[in-house]
């Protein structure tokens, strides 16, 4: 079974409710190393992308688009200009196809994690969403399941809050606290991983 239109209008309906479950952990999460409002930020955001996704549309790379038009309209913070990059991203890489292969999401995410390092400054490494990205673009190469991706994903961003949790921020307003970001999760990729779960699911 491939990735449909329906598959990410389904997904995008998982996020929408993991972010407001999600919100006042995330902002107590940013709150340690920032302005305390992802949560507040990825909430409105990701209802605006469920809202944005047209009922009938199959071709999946119109769907992406309409994601990306309504994250550029509601956001301005970093993280969601990040999400805006990867909504164009996969837009631009899946327009007229009505389905994606589960073996193509993993080089769909390498692609993700290229442009938003071309957009942010981000490099591996320095504790932003950007890793956590990496890792499951990685993890996902050669799934050709929705278990075997779920699976994947679900163990990549496991290890890699792990990995990251003893490292210093090294990148944007967290970047300021350095040694004191030592054992603390970096925000965005604490968001990502509570969404990949709930998509995953």
């Amino acid at each position: 079974m491939a990735i449909t239109a329906n598959e990410v209008r389904h997904a995008a309906a998982r996020a929408r409710e993991a972010a407001a479950l999600a919100q006042d952990d995330l902002n107590a999460a940013d709150g340690k190393m920032g302005d305390g409002d992802t949560g507040v930020m990825l909430r409105r955001l990701f209802e605006a992308i469920a809202a944005a996704i047209p009922d009938q549309e199959t071709d999946i790379g119109s769907v992406f688009q309409a994601c990306a038009k309504a994250c550029a309209s509601g956001t301005g913070s970093s993280l969601g200009t990040l999400v805006t990059v990867a909504m164009m991203t996969l837009a631009k890489a899946t327009k007229g196809r009505g389905e994606v292969g589960w073996i193509e999401l993993g080089p769909l995410l390498a692609s993700v994690r290229d442009q938003m390092m071309a957009r942010g400054g981000a490099m591996l490494g320095d504790k932003t969403v950007v890793d956590m990205v990496d890792a499951v673009a990685v993890a996902l190469v050669d799934v050709r399941t929705r278990k075997e991706a779920a699976e994947a994903a679900r163990k990549a961003v496991r290890e890699t809050l792990d990995a990251f949790r003893n490292r210093p921020n090294r990148l944007g307003r967290a970047r300021m606290f350095g040694e004191r970001t030592i054992g603390l999760d970096d925000p965005g990729m604490l968001a990502f991983s509570l969404l990949l779960v709930a998509v995953a699911a």
